[in-house]
């Protein structure tokens, strides 16, 4: 899935341990991911390689920051509470794979500032605009905090899917279990098109993007299991 331009960038600026490590980490969980959770891709046009991306996804469990890296030709960094650090083996899995550590109890605006810094240096960033996990496996409120990311990073907006992980692990469940997953990527969004909006029509868009590629990624899903 990844080509050889793909993983130079996927691994800029990495030291060979942090290189092993996630190369390591990648083959192991995709591999799994695949087997117990019969998991599918399918991008609408290839993802940019190199330059800041902001990866809007919807979010249906604890799963879905590593989908997207296991989907993604390229790193992607997604925002992790600081108490996770407090587990140390948990800490360096989450460091080898960019997370951007946040304290819940600050302001968000210190989480907004490390996201544009990310964005602005050219990495990828994934956003849940959501805010927090789905209840029941659909899409909720649409947050208005990623304009703002969006229009000071200059960067495009990516939309993204992801159906049937809320099936694997719900809210209430201490673990996941086996199930179909699938990820439907969808057109960019350019700077010169979030130039163009005010923010209530950006925030209508990409909800009416997510909605779209939500409805297209249960029908395949639905598919594949007759």
């Amino acid at each position: 899935m990844t080509t050889d331009s793909g993983a130079s960038t996927r691994h800029r600026g990495q030291r060979p341990f942090g290189i092993a490590m996630y190369t390591f980490l990648w083959i192991v969980c995709r591999a799994i991911a695949v087997s117990v959770f019969g998991f599918r891709v399918r991008f609408a046009q290839p993802m940019p390689l190199q330059g800041g991306l902001l990866v809007l996804s919807t979010h249906q469990s604890h799963l879905d920051p590593l989908l997207l890296g296991l989907a993604s030709p390229r790193r992607l960094s997604s925002l992790a509470r600081k108490s996770l650090y407090d587990w140390k083996l948990f800490a360096a899995i989450i460091s080898i794979l960019d997370a951007i550590p946040i304290d819940r109890d600050a302001s968000a605006i210190a989480g907004l500032r490390a996201i544009i810094g990310r964005l602005q240096h050219g990495v990828g960033v994934v956003i849940f605009p959501e805010g927090t996990r789905s209840r029941d496996g659909s899409l909720g409120e649409i947050k208005a905090g990623f304009v703002i990311a969006a229009r000071r990073s200059g960067v495009p907006i990516m939309p993204v899917a992801i159906v049937g992980a809320w099936e694997c692990w719900e809210r209430s469940w201490k673990f996941p279990r086996p199930g179909r997953i699938r990820l439907e990527f969808g057109q960019m969004i350019t700077p010169q098109e979030v130039a163009q909006m005010t923010d209530a029509e950006l925030v209508a868009s990409c909800r009416a993007r997510l909605e779209s590629l939500d409805a297209m990624a249960r029908q395949l899903l639905q598919r594949s299991r007759i």
